[in-house]
């Protein structure tokens, strides 16, 4: 049968959805990509906190699981909001890419220590990062898809962008890195460097079946579940500046997870181990409880006073 794919119809969106289509098409599948634009990609005039952080990737994507139009929706992870329909479900994710934060200039001599420095990015958590380790770089919006953001540093709007490395890795643009942050240090966003499968929830349980067993990196779905858990119960989405990355050796499951306040002042972080994979879910509320218990909760509320 011919398997329909939901997407985004970025560079990367599509760069992303032809992957999984090769995967499918090494299992035996017919694949039709159907490229969408959600509303995250039409309103470019906003930041992402103004116009409501729940699905502006995915809804669109979503909506269409939903008529039956597509059977799979492919998202960045990191775009999958921390609730979904129960009509839908995250069927699989696919291998994790390096998790890290990157600094892109065209100046190859680019330094992070440069006093006045401006860095574009379109990230609550990454702005927020960038006011507590790097206080005396100024941070601006850069809305857009990864080329949008490349021209406008071009022009010189910015000195450097701050990006997800995986999106620079897939799009053939690791030569403009000048920095690669550190992971324990920018913690990156829930799920970031993954791709999310998404389908209805009534589709076919051998169609399913099959479907997962050609896409799903079983490593990376259970740091994914730890990972969600923590963004489910933080009750956060792409506006809080939440950060979660679960790390999965011999057997023994590691979250650090955290929250931090917009001006990058107030910074909570948890650290926490489980010795069976089972008990991912429990890991990431475990963490997120341990986050709001000592400061979390006020550190949201001041960030949804600030927001009015």
């Amino acid at each position: 049968m011919t398997i329909r794919l939901a997407t985004r119809a970025s560079r990367l969106a599509l760069w992303q959805t032809e992957h999984v289509a090769h995967l499918l098409q090494k299992a035996g599948f017919e694949t039709e990509i159907v490229p969408m634009q959600t509303t995250g990609d039409a309103v470019q005039d906003r930041s992402l906190a103004k116009i409501g952080s729940k699905g502006v990737f995915t809804q669109e994507l979503e909506a269409s699981l939903l008529r039956g139009e597509t059977h799979l929706a492919v998202h960045s992870a990191k775009d999958v909001q921390s609730s979904i329909p129960r009509e839908l479900e995250l069927l699989a994710f696919l291998e994790r890419e390096q998790v890290n934060d990157v600094v892109l200039s065209y100046d190859e001599h680019f330094s992070l220590d440069k006093p006045g420095i401006v860095l574009g990015t379109s990230s609550t958590r990454r702005k927020a990062q960038l006011r507590r380790f790097y206080p005396h770089a100024e941070t601006a919006e850069a809305r857009g898809n990864l080329q949008t953001r490349l021209r406008k540093l071009e022009e010189g709007q910015f000195d450097a962008l701050v990006l997800a490395f995986a999106g620079v890795h897939r799009m053939g643009y690791e030569h403009l890195v000048r920095h690669t942050l550190p992971a324990h240090q920018f913690v990156p966003a829930t799920g970031q460097g993954s791709i999310a499968i998404e389908c209805a929830a009534d589709l076919d349980e051998a169609l399913k079946a099959r479907l997962k067993a050609a896409l799903d990196h079983s490593a990376t779905h259970t740091c994914l579940l730890a990972e969600r858990a923590f963004l489910h119960t933080m009750e956060g989405g792409c506006s809080i500046p939440s950060f979660a990355l679960a790390t999965l050796e011999g057997g023994r499951l590691r979250l650090h997870g955290g929250l931090i306040s917009l001006n990058g002042e107030e910074y909570v972080e948890e650290i926490q181990t489980v010795e069976t994979t089972a008990e991912a879910q429990a890991l990431g509320v475990s963490v997120a409880d341990a986050v709001l218990g000592r400061g979390g909760r006020e550190i949201l509320a001041s960030i949804r006073e600030h927001r009015g």
